[in-house]
């Protein structure tokens, strides 16, 4: 697909990923309505976006919380009125955040918003905007989920469940639609997007969204922090509370700005492999090692410092819950 003259859908517009897609796209010619819970971020993102378009390209920004039907309801038809249509032509399901990361010693409710936002958002969105792409003529739902949708771990020592569970099922749904399209609307087509370690800002993200800045932390919820990096191995003897909250901020920092693929890099990817008509988009150097090492030695996968795994570094969200 050309996505000039089109238009498009995106979620989690105001950074990362996000942003870029809505970014490039409109300099491609695409018309884009985007959403996010933070309305500055996404302003940014429509003046960055509207500055490299060309004339006639439309950017409208939409707070929304993904996670909740009510609201995806509210922003799909605001799209409608806003635009004047009766279809869309893309849609990336890209919004999401870290976060949940043990079953059995976290929070359940963290666990639950973080499943609730990268696999229900997912579910809600398709479930208000499948119809419009099958209203076009050519429609693309495209859906992000991650490496840990392939392989359910950030390394030893860390538990990444509610992640891997909701990227597990985002990339099951994507690759279940493939014949569902086929058979019931041949001219709309699914991609599943699995990006490694890209720069964007889903650390810091993530703590905002579950209430757990670094400045406002509880005496016990910085005791468990403490717990969890010590766990990974961090030495933390003699620092202080203030230390600690230092740390999460610098780690967060590093997540973003140490990433072996930039957020504008890892958009382009993921356009040119709609562009392509790809499927199974993988984003990154670390996204195509892992791959082919789940797929060579599936057995070894969880043991243990198993032979050919790499560590993903996410910051980790975990760490800084």
């Amino acid at each position: 697909m050309e996505f000039a003259g089109r238009l498009a859908v995106v979620t989690g517009g105001g950074s990362g990923m996000g942003r870029e897609l809505v970014v490039q796209l409109a300099a491609a010619g695409c018309s884009v309505a985007t959403c996010d819970v933070d309305q500055v971020a996404m302003d940014e993102t429509a003046e960055r976006a509207t500055n490299g378009a060309p004339a006639g390209v439309r950017i409208t920004t939409h707070v929304c919380d993904v996670a909740d039907e009510r609201q995806v309801g509210s922003f799909r038809e605001a799209v409608l009125a806003e635009y004047g249509v009766d279809h869309v032509d893309l849609v990336f399901n890209n919004a999401g955040i870290g976060g949940g990361g043990s079953f059995v010693a976290g929070r359940r409710e963290e666990w639950e918003r973080t499943f609730a936002i990268c696999w229900g958002g997912v579910y809600n969105c398709s479930r208000a905007f499948v119809p419009l792409l099958i209203a076009s003529d050519e429609g693309w739902l495209v859906n992000t989920s991650s490496v840990n949708g392939f392989w359910a771990s950030l390394g030893p020592g860390v538990p990444n469940s509610a992640y891997s569970s909701a990227k597990f099922a985002v990339k099951g749904f994507s690759e279940a639609l493939i014949e569902d399209f086929r058979v019931n609307a041949p001219h709309v087509k699914v991609a599943v997007v699995m990006p490694g370690h890209i720069g964007t800002n889903i650390v810091a993200n993530t703590r905002r969204v579950l209430g757990s800045d670094p400045d406002t932390m509880s005496e016990d919820e910085l005791a468990q922090v403490r717990a969890d990096m010590t766990r990974r191995g961090m030495q933390l003897d003699g620092m202080s509370d203030g230390d600690i909250q230092q740390l999460m901020k610098t780690m967060a920092e590093a997540f973003r700005d140490n990433a072996p693929l930039s957020a504008a890099q890892a958009a382009t990817v993921i356009l040119d492999g709609v562009r392509a008509g790809q499927w199974r988009i993988l984003v990154g150097d670390d996204a195509r090692a892992i791959d082919a090492a789940v797929r060579g030695d599936p057995e070894n996968a969880y043991a243990a410092g198993g032979p050919g795994f790499p560590t993903i570094n996410r910051g980790s969200t975990e760490a800084v819950r």
